[in-house]
């Protein structure tokens, strides 16, 4: 790897923008790579608006909506919505060489596969953040408080790679550790989505608010159920008692229980959700498996139910 590696975003959505801000702000060459016209050109005008933690500043930054004609990348961090994946990746596909690695930070379950089904899984990292932002408007994305981020071969262990990888990152401005077992960190980061981001749509609550209804509660910690007895039928070692610790963690003081799910604002905001690679990947994978998931399964009846007054 280069000493000044080239970066790209794919999916300049609230964490790309972030991500991308961020280390372009400690130096490092990063394009954001997203089809939103309005965006893109806000960002061309006066670089990425950030606001909120770490204080409120423009940040020169290259965007655009297409990467043909572009050169290759060292690194590409994939952060579109995850039923965008396979679209997004193959229309940028000339900026991945040979020497490429591709980083998901996404939400839910299969994006690595698709990723490796295209480019090879020797080229593929998984990645997960407990940062949070939003887009407030075109240009301009908040960023809520400094977390941690982990990466990872999706083979486990720790490789020079993934070392390396997150001590350019953290040198740049976006602290990340290296995982050992990044499969089961994005699991645990599942298993509060699989619980919170139908049920806060569904209800168009805050996550705190969703917990604060008792039947609301034992829906999600019923699903959360559900999720642990598939993923432990898949091999991830992971277990009731910490899925709910990590729930905790999240609703918690100091976590995002004050935020509604992005599954929530994609519904408010008329956009497709990521029901399918959350409840509905835990409904396949209990198929799979012969573990029935009627809590999962209903909450994704649900979403799609409302996602049909508009799509």
């Amino acid at each position: 790897m280069s000493a000044s590696p080239r970066l790209y975003v794919i999916g300049a959505g609230a964490m790309g923008s972030l991500f991308g801000g961020l280390l372009a702000e400690g130096g490092m060459d990063v394009t954001l790579v997203d089809v939103w016209r309005e965006h893109v050109d806000a960002i061309g005008r006066r670089g990425l608006r950030m606001v909120g933690h770490g204080g409120d500043r423009d940040i020169p930054i290259k965007a655009v909506r297409s990467t043909v004609g572009m050169p290759i990348a060292e690194i590409v961090l994939v952060q579109c919505k995850s039923f965008d994946t396979e679209t997004a990746v193959l229309a940028a596909r000339d900026i991945v060489g040979t020497k490429t690695s591709l980083v998901s930070f996404q939400n839910g379950l299969g994006n690595e596969e698709i990723l490796a089904s295209i480019f090879g899984a020797e080229r593929v990292l998984g990645g997960v953040t407990a940062l949070a932002a939003s887009i407030e408007a075109p240009g301009l994305v908040r960023n809520y408080a400094e977390l941690p981020t982990y990466i990872g071969e999706m083979s486990g262990g720790i490789s020079a790679r993934a070392r390396n990888l997150s001590d350019l990152f953290s040198r740049h401005g976006l602290p990340t550790e290296p995982s050992s077992d990044i499969r089961l960190d994005i699991w645990k980061k599942l298993m509060a989505n699989v619980g919170l981001s139908a049920t806060s749509g569904i209800a168009n609550l805050r996550i705190r608010e969703v917990m604060a209804v008792p039947e609301m509660r034992e829906t999600v910690l019923a699903a959360i159920d559900e999720a642990v007895s598939v993923g432990q039928a898949d091999g991830v070692p992971i277990d009731s008692t910490e899925a709910r610790e990590i729930l905790g963690k999240i609703v918690g003081k100091g976590g995002s229980g004050e935020n509604m799910a992005s599954l929530c604002i994609d519904l408010q905001n008329h956009r497709a959700t990521e029901i399918d690679f959350i409840n509905g990947a835990i409904a396949r994978l209990g198929n799979k498996h012969g573990i029935a998931t009627p809590v999962n399964r209903t909450l994704v009846a649900a979403v799609k139910a409302l996602e049909s007054r508009y799509l």
